[in-house]
């Protein structure tokens, strides 16, 4: 008995554990014959038909059906199941092409039901309408209120994350087919909202196609993929409410191919480099990177450098030479009259607040509507009978559990939420858009966003001067500058004072340096006066090297006098120096000094027994020479 195929097309006979066995039974000749109620069944593809045939004809197998008795020796029977197989292999695609004609035809009407994203149902009359749960309903609306104010699937997720909201997911099949679930919501699901045109009103079929492959070992597999919108093969825009309208949906779908970084887009990030993203080398015409170098120094590097296709024009900027002239040409263009229409983020502000509570709010009806009804149910019930009782009972206490629950995220919503400004200041505000823009609550990527509206891209070219730099913008109106201003950042210095503190590096501090420059009326790059900082950060640039005299004091010895007395490395006694755990002072040029008294003496002795990592050697005495 051949049962594994129920349920099975017969296209593919790979993919069907039934028939392989069948096959392989048959080559083993473990097969008289094969009964069947319509042998030409057994495969519906000619050419695996045609296969088992030819192994019945070799084992001698018979094939007996309602029809009669076939000897596959017997060449008239093999040329008749061969039609057999011809026809039940044709029957199979002009029920298939029947079937699917009218399917597509009920998809042109946009008749054709599927199953719908959460968020809309049918009616009694078949007809798709949004879901009248508020709660649902609402729960969409943020997820795409949430897109529009974030420009960020991710950003929409962790929304939802700080405020403790959920989203519903509708079960389809078994048990739970057509009821809700609530759970967290994830990057994937937010993806599918967005890019589903039902949520702006749209009908669609054919948005997707079974593309099979043969693999190496014969079977057949088979996978999904997307087709691009002009192979839609039905698109009936306004079918039905949406939450959206069709050009949001539109304007979501660039703002996620603006996002996606594998393609080679560049969306405003959290960094502090306004332009990233949109600078270009103006050497090569390669895309610069951001990079962040020692003390906060940020750079835009030419990209070009990774794949060594680096000219000799292509140059680094300092990130605050190009943000400081990009960042007053962008106030200077846009004055008070020109953004007006920027009150209306005061109605935002205020929606958004009330939002994000609005979730939270519908949850806690929910719950207490449902503790209600346990408490009615339980109510009529009557006391003796215990049975029924108990159980009411039980099912009242956890819903009032769960509206507990949803009372105290309910509070937990609104403590997270600082109270709204007035509308007042927020008008003013928006009136002034320079203190907005230096506002230390205006995050980086706002900036960048508000900077990528009016400004398309910036080039950096370099000039005969090395200490210059030109600028040029490109406005999103076709509309050019290009400004020439001086580099800012770590290599600056003036050549006067740089000049000082290559001579005199090696025998002076940086101490005695800074007082040396000051006293012949130097200044920094920025125009600042001279301090051990500046000239460290100097030498750090330019790999000028303090002095290696270390002046310890009578009684004291340097790290390495130390190290070697204990018989360990030097690296190790600095290493505790550093982290605290044994005495020591800074001495000039920053050099560590150790008083070397005896209960110093015996707390690194000690230090050195306690470890178990360091590589001993033999000790000096301690009177001996160093």
């Amino acid at each position: 008995m051949v049962d594994a195929d129920l349920g099975v097309s017969g296209r593919f006979g790979s993919e069907r554990d039934g028939f392989r066995e069948l096959i392989s039974r048959v080559c083993l000749g473990e097969v008289g014959a094969i009964f069947g109620l319509e042998v030409s069944r057994l495969a519906r593809s000619s050419a695996e038909f045609a296969r088992l045939l030819e192994l019945a004809r070799l084992t001698d197998t018979l094939l007996i059906d309602g029809d009669g008795v076939y000897d596959l020796g017997d060449v008239n029977d093999r040329l008749l199941l061969g039609l057999k197989g011809s026809m039940s292999e044709a029957e199979l695609h002009l029920l298939a092409g029947r079937l699917h004609g009218a399917k597509l035809a009920a998809a042109h009407r946009g008749e054709l039901r599927a199953q719908l994203p959460v968020g809309f149902v049918y009616d009694l009359d078949g007809q798709v309408v949004i879901d009248p749960d508020e709660q649902v309903r609402t729960a969409v609306e943020d997820l795409f209120a949430e897109f529009a104010r974030t420009g960020s699937a991710f950003g929409v997720v962790k929304a939802f994350a700080e405020t403790g909201r959920l989203f519903p997911q509708r079960a389809y099949g078994g048990a739970w087919a057509g009821q809700l679930k609530w759970g967290k919501l994830g990057h994937y699901r937010v993806l599918q909202a967005l890019k589903n045109p039902a949520y702006a009103g749209a009908y669609t079929y054919g948005r997707s196609y079974d593309k099979r492959r043969v693999q190496p070992d014969g079977t057949v597999r088979s996978a999904r993929r997307k087709r691009t919108r002009d192979e839609w093969t039905v698109l009936i825009p306004d079918h039905h409410e949406g939450y959206i309208s069709w050009q949001q949906f539109l304007d979501n779908e660039a703002k996620l191919a603006a996002n996606q970084t594998n393609a080679g887009a560049r969306p405003p990030r959290e960094g502090n480099a306004l332009c990233q993203g949109i600078v270009y080398c103006g050497a090569c015409g390669a895309r610069m990177g951001t990079r962040y170098g020692k003390r906060h120094y940020v750079f835009y590097v030419c990209s070009s450098a990774r794949d060594h296709a680096k000219s000799a024009e292509c140059r680094s900027v300092a990130v605050s030479t190009v943000d400081d002239v990009v960042g007053r040409l962008l106030l200077d263009a846009v004055t008070p009259e020109q953004i007006t229409a920027a009150l209306a983020v005061a109605d935002e502000v205020t929606e958004r607040h009330v939002r994000s509570h609005r979730a939270a709010e519908l949850a806690v009806e929910r719950a207490r509507y449902e503790a209600d009804r346990a408490e009615r149910a339980f109510s009529q019930v009557d006391p003796e009978n215990r049975l029924v009782a108990r159980s009411l009972e039980s099912r009242w206490e956890t819903k009032l559990a769960a509206l507990a629950e949803a009372e105290a995220a309910l509070e937990t919503a609104r403590a997270a939420k600082p109270p709204l400004p007035a509308r007042s200041t927020l008008e003013a505000l928006a009136a002034d858009l320079p203190r907005l823009w230096d506002d230390p609550d205006t995050s980086p990527r706002d900036r960048k966003r508000l900077l990528r509206t009016l400004i398309a891209d910036v080039t950096l070219l370099s000039t005969e001067d090395p200490r210059q730099v030109r600028i040029g913008v490109r406005w999103h109106t076709g509309a050019t500058n290009e400004i020439t201003i001086n580099r800012k950042g770590p290599g600056r210095t003036p050549a006067t004072a740089l000049e000082i503190i290559r001579r005199y590096g090696a025998t002076r501090t940086s101490e005695q340096l800074a007082e040396q420059l000051n006293a012949a009326g130097l200044t920094t790059g920025k125009g600042r006066p001279w301090n051990t900082e500046a000239v460290a950060r100097v030498r750090d640039t330019y790999g000028i090297h303090a002095p290696r005299t270390v002046a310890v004091r009578e009684g004291e010895v340097s790290i390495a006098q130390a190290a070697t007395q204990l018989g360990v490395s030097a690296h190790a006694v600095g290493n505790w120096i550093r982290k605290g755990w044994l005495p020591a002072r800074r001495g000039a040029a920053g050099r560590w000094c150790i008083p070397w008294d005896e209960a110093t003496q015996d707390l690194y002795r000690q230090q050195v027994a306690n470890s178990t990592r360091v590589q001993r050697h033999n000790p000096t005495p301690a009177g001996g020479a160093v």
